[in-house]
């Protein structure tokens, strides 16, 4: 494959940093922000993260998992994380061969219609459960996720972008 113009080439990502960030991302979302329906979902921007730039490593499984997981935290109904983080994931996965050929803000503008759709997945399944519309400021939500886009690509592929030796020979 051909690499497109501008773009770096980069070391492969370690599975231990790509836990690590998941984890972190967790007990970020498991911290108690007083009930703001607006604050970002973190987990779900990392793991929309490596379902598009590691699809074959982060898949519908962890997704899976990870929404059980958070269904249980919130005390939610069992499952509605899980839905939203599996289709999540499945969007990411199809949508990774095209997004990875654009700059960040352009990838950010596409995966904004992905983060509305998997929040909007969570208030449906909530609404039909019988719970209770969490009003417009939800969608503020998937707005700020995608504002978070350039700075989680940023983050996350910091350790790639480092060269394997260092050698003030090689130019790569």
């Amino acid at each position: 494959m051909i690499m497109p113009r501008g773009q770096e080439l980069m070391m492969p990502v370690n599975p231990l940093f790509i836990a690590l960030t998941i984890v972190v991302a967790l007990a970020l979302n498991m911290l108690p922000w007083g009930g703001w329906v607006w604050m970002p979902d973190w987990l779900l921007l990392v793991l929309a993260f490596w379902g598009v730039h590691q699809s074959g490593k982060v898949g519908m499984g962890i997704g899976f998992f990870l929404g059980l997981s958070m269904d249980v935290h919130q005390s939610a109904l069992l499952g509605q994380h899980a839905l939203s983080y599996v289709l999540l994931m499945f969007a990411c996965r199809q949508a990774s061969r095209r997004v990875l050929w654009f700059n960040v803000l352009i990838q950010a503008m596409y995966m904004a219609p992905v983060f509305v759709m998997t929040h909007a997945v969570e208030v449906v399944v909530r609404m039909v459960a019988g719970g209770i519309f969490p009003g417009p400021w939800v969608l503020i939500a998937p707005l700020i996720e995608a504002l978070l886009w350039p700075v989680a690509s940023w983050i996350l592929l910091a350790p790639q972008r480092r060269p394997p030796d260092r050698d003030s020979n090689r130019p790569l």
